[in-house]
C-alpha cells in the first residue's frame, strides 16, 4: 500500500506540473516550444562521457554535423583535411565561436576535449587517437596511431566543452557554443533550454524550450489535453489520434536482435566473475534455425503496429550494409532440415530437441521495463517451439542485472547508428567481453581481417566493401548464411505526436534511441504561421 501511495502521488505531481503550464493548442505564436521526448541522461549532458552520441547535444557545437540527408557539413570546423597516410587529420576552426558564457572557443578548446575524452573511459571510442598539437589560435592536427575510415564521425559526434570551465559536475551546468543553453534542471521532471546569445550560427525560432521526462502515460495525457507542442509515444499509441496533433513516424536504424554466446559453457567466468558460454546457442545451426524460424514481418505487424521493418543487419540501408543479409525467414521447413542434419532431434517426444544429452533451450532476456523488447522475446519464444527450440523468456529490473548473464543467456539488445565502427564494436574480437560490445565472444579470423582492412582502407568509400565482406564474403561472415552471430529482429519507426503548426523540418534516419535523435535539426524548427 504505501509504494502504490507514492506512485500515485508522485504521478499527481507530474501531472499537476504539466498542467500548470498555459495550453499549447492554438498558440502558434510563442516563442517557447513544450517537449515531451524523453532523452534526459543519467550522466549529465557532458560530451565527454557520451552526451550528444545519438542526436543533437544541443548545448555544444561539434566540429562536423550531418544533414537531414546524413550528408557530412561543417559546423565548427571551416576546413578539415587528411593526410595521405590517413593518420593526421588538420583542422581549422571558426574564429566567431564563443562558449555561452562569454569566452571565445579556441582550438585549445577543441585540442582539450579531444584528449580528455581519450582518457575518460566513457563511450567516446578515440582508441585510435595518438595525441592533438594546437597549431594555431584557431588550427590543430588530430594524431592517430593507426589508419581509421570512421574516425571523422568523432568529429561529428563529440561536442566540444570550455578547457576554462571543464570539471567534476560539468554535466549537471554545461557551457557549451550550441544553439541553445541550460538554464535549469530538475532531474527527472524537467530541463529548460533558452537561446544561446553567443551562437554563431542562426538564432533558433524557439527562444526557449522545454524538455519534459515524465512518464510515457503522464506525456501522452498531457498531450493529450494540449499541454505540449509534441510528444514521443510508443508504436502502440501511434494510431491513436490527439486534437491539434499529426503523427510523425520517423525512418530509423534503432533496431532489435538477439544476441547469442557464441562459445560453449566450460566454466569459464570473467574477471568479475561472471559466466561465459552456452553449449546450445554456441552450435551455428541452432542460431541458424532461430534466424530461419523467426517470422520478422509478423513481428512487424503484430508489436510494432506495422511501424517498423524487418532487420537482417545491424545496419539495414546504410552504405555500409550488405544485401545478402536479407533472408527467405519464417521458413520452417528449412530450420527443421537444418537442425535435424546437424543432429538436433526430438527423440523423447516432448515437443523439444536434443543432441548429445543437451536439449536445445536457452533463456532470452530482456530489460523489464522495454514493454518492445518484453513483446519480442515471448513472440520469438512461441515461433521456436514449433521448430522444437525451447526460448524461456526472463525479464531483469536494470541492465546492472543484464551484464552478469549477458556472456551466458540470450539477449534481446537494441543498437543502430550512422557510425560503421558499431560492427567493429559488435563483431571483432578484440571487443569480446568489453563493456556491451561483443557480448558473445564471437570470433572470426576472416571478419576480423575484413574489419581491420575496412577501418585502414585509403579512404571511407574504399572502406565500404571490406564492412560489406565482413557481413557476407561469400564463405563466411556474421550473417545468418554464415556464423548467424546475432538473429537481428526489427528495425523501429519512431513515433511522435507534433502540433499541426508546428514545422520541423526534414529529419534523419534516426539512429538508436526513440526520442532525443529527433532533435538533430531543432535550429530549423519554427511555426508555420
Amino acid at each position: 500500500m504505501p509504494n502504490r501511495f507514492l506512485c500515485c502521488l508522485a504521478l499527481s505531481i507530474c501531472t499537476a506540473l504539466l498542467l500548470s503550464f498555459s495550453s499549447a493548442s492554438g498558440a502558434v505564436t510563442t516563442e517557447t516550444l513544450m517537449l515531451a521526448i524523453k532523452g534526459e541522461p543519467e550522466e549529465g549532458y557532458d560530451p565527454i562521457l557520451g552526451w550528444g552520441l545519438y542526436g543533437n547535444p544541443l548545448f555544444q557545437s561539434t566540429l562536423l554535423k550531418r544533414d537531414e540527408k546524413l550528408q557530412i557539413v561543417p559546423s565548427l570546423a571551416t576546413k578539415y583535411t587528411l593526410s595521405q597516410d590517413g593518420l593526421q587529420w588538420q583542422l581549422t576552426i571558426r574564429e566567431d565561436a564563443v562558449f555561452s558564457d562569454g569566452i571565445p572557443l579556441t582550438s585549445e578548446d577543441v585540442a582539450f576535449t579531444f584528449t580528455t575524452a581519450k582518457g575518460a573511459g566513457g563511450k567516446v571510442d578515440l582508441a585510435h587517437l595518438d595525441r592533438v598539437e594546437v597549431t594555431g589560435p584557431y588550427s590543430l592536427t588530430l594524431y592517430l596511431n593507426q589508419r581509421d575510415t570512421t574516425f571523422i564521425n568523432r568529429l561529428i559526434t563529440l561536442g566540444i566543452v570550455p578547457k576554462h570551465a571543464y570539471s567534476e559536475g560539468y554535466g549537471r551546468k554545461p557551457i557549451g557554443s550550441g544553439p541553445y543553453m541550460l538554464t535549469e534542471w530538475t532531474e527527472g521532471q524537467q530541463m529548460v533550454a533558452e537561446a544561446n546569445p553567443n551562437y554563431f550560427g542562426k538564432p533558433p525560432f524557439f527562444k526557449k524550450i522545454v524538455f519534459l521526462f515524465t512518464d510515457e502515460d503522464t506525456s501522452y495525457a498531457a498531450a493529450k489535453a494540449g499541454k505540449v507542442h509534441m510528444v514521443v509515444v510508443p508504436q502502440s499509441l501511434a494510431h491513436q489520434e490527439l486534437p491539434e496533433m499529426v503523427l510523425r513516424a520517423v525512418k530509423s536504424v534503432d533496431n532489435r536482435g538477439l544476441m547469442f554466446p557464441t562459445i560453449p559453457n566450460t566454466g569459464q567466468k570473467t574477471a568479475e566473475g561472471y559466466p561465459i558460454g552456452n553449449s546450445v546457442t554456441a552450435d551455428p545451426a541452432i542460431r541458424k534455425a532461430v534466424n530461419l524460424a523467426l517470422n520478422r514481418q509478423v513481428l512487424v505487424e503484430g508489436i510494432l503496429e506495422g511501424y517498423g521493418r524487418p532487420a537482417f543487419g545491424v545496419c539495414d540501408g546504410l552504405p555500409w550494409d550488405n544485401q545478402e543479409n536479407a533472408i527467405s525467414d519464417n521458413d520452417l521447413t528449412g530450420a527443421v532440415t537444418l537442425l535435424e542434419k546437424a543432429g538436433w532431434k526430438d527423440t523423447d517426444n516432448d515437443g523439444i530437441r536434443e543432441k548429445d544429452g543437451l536439449k536445445a533451450e536457452f533463456t532470452i532476456v530482456y530489460p523489464a521495463s522495454r514493454l518492445v523488447r518484453q513483446y519480442l522475446a515471448l513472440a520469438c519464444a512461441d515461433m521456436l517451439e514449433k521448430v522444437g527450440i525451447k526460448a524461456h523468456v526472463e525479464g531483469k529490473n536494470n541492465f546492472d542485472e543484464i551484464r552478469k548473464i549477458m556472456h551466458r543467456d540470450v539477449i534481446v539488445f537494441g543498437w543502430g547508428s550512422h557510425d560503421p565502427i558499431e560492427l567493429y564494436h559488435l563483431y571483432s574480437s578484440k571487443n569480446a567481453g568489453i563493456e556491451y560490445n561483443n557480448a558473445g565472444f564471437y570470433t572470426n579470423p576472416e571478419v576480423d581481417s575484413n574489419l581491420e582492412r575496412a577501418l585502414a582502407a585509403g579512404s571511407f568509400d574504399e572502406s565500404l566493401q571490406f564492412w560489406k565482406a565482413a557481413q557476407w564474403n561469400g564463405a563466411t561472415g556474421v550473417n545468418t548464411r554464415g556464423d548467424a552471430a546475432w538473429a537481428w529482429l526489427v528495425n523501429l519507426d519512431h513515433t511522435y505526436f507534433v502540433h499541426k503548426d508546428l514545422d520541423i523540418g526534414n529529419s534523419q534516419v534516426e539512429p538508436h534511441g526513440h526520442g532525443w535523435p529527433i532533435t538533430a535539426n531543432i535550429e530549423q524548427w519554427k511555426w508555420r504561421r
